[in-house]
């Protein structure tokens, strides 16, 4: 593994304008960060770092989700590790890509590998045959990995193109050991995957979360959502909970020029449960019934779906996702998880 800092390529603009990183609104634990990421950002023992990207095609029948780790926090090998005792991050990485297609068809590659198979940079990552690269104007993600559970070849380019890049940083746990950089809540992206036949374009978003302990340690779960309002603005809900404790809210918007901005906090709602696991769903900062949920990921401890509904009164459409950290911590939940993660060393 090869770790550099040096960001001399990087380009910090398009900077965002009228930030009211001063707004008195805003949540506590809001900070100010260098806008971008920083792919070599360091990663304590046992923490976890990862990016996140998802988007919709503009037809709305196709979206793709995709994941990159340094500490793995949903890995079987990591847990497992660091019941013997403190763990380096950087030997449990993964770089997770889900697309979905028409009539429920998907394919999955999440294949995890140790250091010896990482190599970061501040502006790149790469890990095994697959790597992200920023160029100052977009992210290129080059994908070549095997599906799960036929080893079909995933192999192709996701172009993500931010409308800004943010400087925005919140905490999202009452310690302050896991935060949640927003850093390009409104991007287009390009999908083409040629050995799977997929190529598509549609609106999309990037953000970055990271902690310095696993994620169960503090958190019992969480349910988070992201929705393209119809006037272009990002809304983001998150509602993060903690044995014992009132749950964290978080409502905000986001315009095309990276602003941010709160909004009314409000407790959230009981969704339908996944049909097979039975994993029980809440939308936070609920305004009404959602027009649409449409399930894409039902695992033992995770769901995500398609939504549409309402935010500030605007109509929106995004991604749902619900997590139970404590199904999670079950042995018999993390035994079934290496059919669907292999690990290469």
């Amino acid at each position: 593994m090869h770790i550099s800092s040096d960001n001399a390529d990087i380009n910090t603009s398009p900077s965002p304008k009228n930030q009211r990183e001063a707004n008195a609104d805003l949540p506590a634990g809001y900070n100010s960060r260098y806008p971008g990421l920083n792919f070599a950002e360091p990663v304590a023992d046992d923490g976890y770092l990862w990016w996140y990207i998802d988007a919709i095609s503009d037809d709305g029948l196709q979206a793709i989700t995709m994941i990159i780790f340094v500490g793995s926090v949903f890995s079987p090998y990591y847990a497992r590790a660091r019941r013997r005792g403190p763990q380096n991050a950087e030997n449990h990485c993964a770089f997770n890509t889900i697309l979905y297609g028409p009539s429920g068809r998907k394919r999955w590659s999440m294949t995890e590998r140790s250091g010896a198979r990482l190599e970061r940079h501040h502006d790149s990552y790469q890990l095994g045959p697959s790597r992200i690269d920023w160029d100052g104007h977009s992210f290129l993600a080059q994908v070549n990995e095997r599906c799960t559970p036929f080893a079909q070849r995933m192999q192709g380019n996701i172009r993500i193109t931010p409308s800004a890049l943010t400087t925005h940083s919140l905490q999202l746990d009452h310690r302050g050991r896991h935060h949640w950089n927003p850093i390009a809540p409104i991007a287009r992206v390009e999908v083409d995957i040629p050995s799977l036949d997929t190529q598509w374009s549609g609106d999309g978003y990037l953000d970055s979360n990271h902690g310095s302990e696993p994620l169960a340690r503090g958190f019992s779960g969480w349910d988070w959502t992201r929705a393209r309002l119809n006037n272009g603005d990002c809304a983001v809900r998150y509602e993060a909970r903690y044995p014992g404790l009132e749950p964290h809210r978080l409502a905000l918007r986001f315009a095309q020029d990276g602003s941010i901005s709160a909004e009314p906090s409000q407790p959230s709602t009981a969704l339908p449960s996944t049909g097979i696991w039975r994993v029980a769903r809440r939308m936070p900062g609920a305004e009404g019934k959602p027009a649409k949920l449409e399930t894409l990921e039902d695992t033992p401890f995770y769901a995500r779906s398609l939504i549409e509904t309402t935010f500030g009164g605007e109509p929106g459409a995004g991604i749902h996702e619900s997590l139970s950290m404590q199904r999670f911590e079950q042995r018999w939940v993390q035994t079934l998880l290496p059919f669907r993660m292999p690990r290469l060393t």
